[in-house]
């Protein structure tokens, strides 16, 4: 049975991650990919899906123990387990080393005190837990073949096979260090190199201490930002610098619905705002990695501007149910591929241009490209800002003249007439310029509620948006305009929980008045992203302390690993949605640096 959604820790390659829970399960790989089929699906289903249980060992028919204490090594992304039996206590090591030939997942035991016995399960199942592989030894190695996959298990412990399952048995003594490592390899290739677990840990640990000292944040709460860029980083997929919204596929925003979707794509938004928080810390590689990764894949075509696409620029992300996987928690349908990649979400041209907008204010590198795209951005929103969209949330109803999704168009056109009037590229300043105030006159008279002094989620809808509180955050208007002051507090006092985090927008009819809202049955959490940006809107109208006290109530929601999903079920108590999420740690480094700016950590 698959644990919590916050009881599990995120370890990867930067091309692929693994989820290992409190009990010592590996419950989610894809091999060789983020976006490839799982090897261990237990996630979503059942053991009978696949899993990697490494941990001490436990009477048959009991619930395995869990660590009883587990941390990440220094600045790293390799995990230490520790658990305190009756007979000792043992240390696990889980890491994925920076690829370097074939994906390899290596899991090092240690005694510390005592002497434990342990146990390995290893129960390998292809394409999502479908397929049972050919399980057999090759020499001193075991593999396990279907299809196009093989993995490959080495360790110089004794296994034996049972169950359709591979099993070791030992014990650990202090001092004793026993590897077990599982590697991935096209099966018509020859096998893999043997692993050096020692030699790969070291490197491990050397690289991800090299990329942590290039993080120019020397503000408070610096654990929990630099947690977050290395989570960043471990979304990003280092071959082309697409960088995934989450590694995970159909964990629900609301648990037992039907509210669940496959993140591990590049949605062009989300890996936009991850490229402000990285270059606002000083990672221009990253940022430079993911231009040139948004420049392939739109291929001078905005015209046909996707708003996301696979990590490799793929544009065919076909959605698709997996009927044998009942769901996290009875969560169902599981999906893989996302049908919402050929919606119209008119945003996305302002995040992509407020991306590199800042790009070039930081002062990386021009590319004239990219200059060319941003101009034919706007000439295509010249002639379609005003039509309806299906808006950030990708809803999937009717589509509607979304607030937001216009004033992003506006950020993109007040962006590119700035890079005009810098003297870097040559366009029509003036009608650009004009075309910037009628969108924002637009805006204005349409999109607000001037009875209620709040600006309302579409044009003509009496329905609020979280979005909404990027207004001034983008520049649209002012802080201290009362529209936006009276949207805060509308916001605050209509779409925040009892504890005071914030709803993207009303789900149930009920609370709505309005058909199929966003054309999905049940509700969902109190979204991450959305709690982050009513702390920065509170700093920029003056309630800085109010901002520092919700930043830290939300910090305290990460699990004991500094984690975050997409959402916080106030419920049940608990997170929800996709895990980790980029769209929640992104916020987090930008609220962390908003207020160090507003001085709200002064004692």
């Amino acid at each position: 049975m698959a644990g919590r959604i916050e009881d599990y820790a995120l370890i990867g390659d930067m091309q692929t991650a693994a989820l290992v829970c409190r009990d010592g399960t590996v419950d989610w790989l894809c091999l060789p990919r983020f976006d490839s089929p799982a090897v261990f699906a237990g996630l979503l289903g059942t053991d009978e899906h696949g899993f990697w249980r490494l941990g001490p060992a436990h009477p048959a028919g009991t619930q395995p123990p869990r660590a009883t204490r587990r941390r990440y090594r220094g600045d790293s992304l390799v995990l230490e387990s520790e658990w305190d039996t009756d007979r000792g206590t043992v240390r696990v090591i889980d890491f994925m080393p920076p690829r370097d030939g074939a994906p390899q997942l290596i899991r090092i035991v240690e005694g510390v005190s005592g002497r434990v016995p342990m146990c390995s399960s290893l129960r390998m199942r292809f394409a999502y837990g479908q397929v049972t592989p050919w399980v057999h030894k090759v020499g001193d190695r075991t593999v396990a073949v279907a299809g196009p996959d093989s993995v490959w298990l080495d360790t110089e412990v004794d296994t034996y096979g049972e169950n359709l399952t591979t099993y070791s048995e030992f014990t650990v003594a202090p001092g004793d260090r026993l590897a077990f490592t599982i590697s991935w390899e096209p099966s018509h290739k020859p096998q893999p190199s043997l692993p050096e677990p020692e030699v790969a840990l070291v490197n491990t640990e050397d690289f991800w201490r090299g990329w942590v000292e290039q993080c120019t944040y020397t503000g408070p709460y610096r654990e929990a930002v630099v947690r977050s860029l290395i989570t960043l980083k471990a979304l990003t997929y280092a071959p082309t610098g697409g960088i995934v919204a989450a590694p995970t596929t159909s964990l629900p925003e609301d648990i037992g619905g039907v509210r669940n979707w496959d993140y591990r794509f590049t949605w062009l938004r989300d890996a936009a705002i991850t490229l402000s928080s990285l270059l606002r810390t000083g990672y221009r590689d990253e940022a430079r990695a993911w231009r040139e990764w948004l420049l392939r894949a739109v291929a001078g075509d905005p015209d046909n501007l996707q708003i996301m696409y696979g990590i490799a620029g793929e544009r065919e992300l076909g959605e698709n149910e997996l009927h044998w996987l009942p769901g996290y928690e009875g969560s169902s349908p599981v999906r893989i591929g996302n049908g919402a990649a050929h919606q119209l979400q008119l945003d996305v041209y302002g995040e992509v241009t407020e991306a590199l907008h800042l790009a070039h204010m930081t002062g990386l590198a021009r590319n004239d490209y990219a200059s060319v795209l941003q101009l034919k951005m706007i000439r295509y929103l010249e002639k379609h800002w005003n039509e309806p969209d299906e808006g950030i949330w990708e809803v999937r109803g009717p589509r509607r003249h979304f607030v937001h999704s216009k004033v992003m168009a506006w950020v993109a056109v007040d962006r590119t007439v700035k890079l005009i009037e810098s003297g870097e590229v040559d366009g029509p300043l003036e009608r650009f310029r004009d075309l910037r105030d009628e969108i924002h006159y637009d805006v204005c008279d349409k999109g607000y509620d001037r009875r209620r002094n709040t600006f309302t989620q579409s044009y003509g809808s009496r329905e609020l948006d979280a979005s909404l509180l990027l207004i001034p955050q983008m520049g649209f208007l002012p802080p201290d305009d009362k529209r936006v002051i009276g949207t805060i507090e509308a916001i605050q006092r209509e779409l925040s929980t009892e504890d005071g985090f914030v709803l993207r927008y009303p789900t149930s009819r009920e609370s709505s008045g309005d058909e199929n809202l966003d054309g999905l049955p049940g509700d969902e959490g109190a979204f991450l992203a959305c709690s982050f940006w009513l702390a920065d809107d509170l700093a920029m109208i003056g309630r800085v302390d109010e901002a520092r006290r919700l930043f830290e109530k939300l910090l305290v929601l990460r699990n004991d690993l500094g984690l975050l999903a997409e959402e916080w079920d106030p419920r049940r108590q608990r997170q929800v949605g996709n895990f980790p999420q980029a769209f929640s740690h992104v916020p987090l480094i930008d609220t962390a640096l908003r207020l160090t700016a507003a001085g709200a950590f002064r004692s």
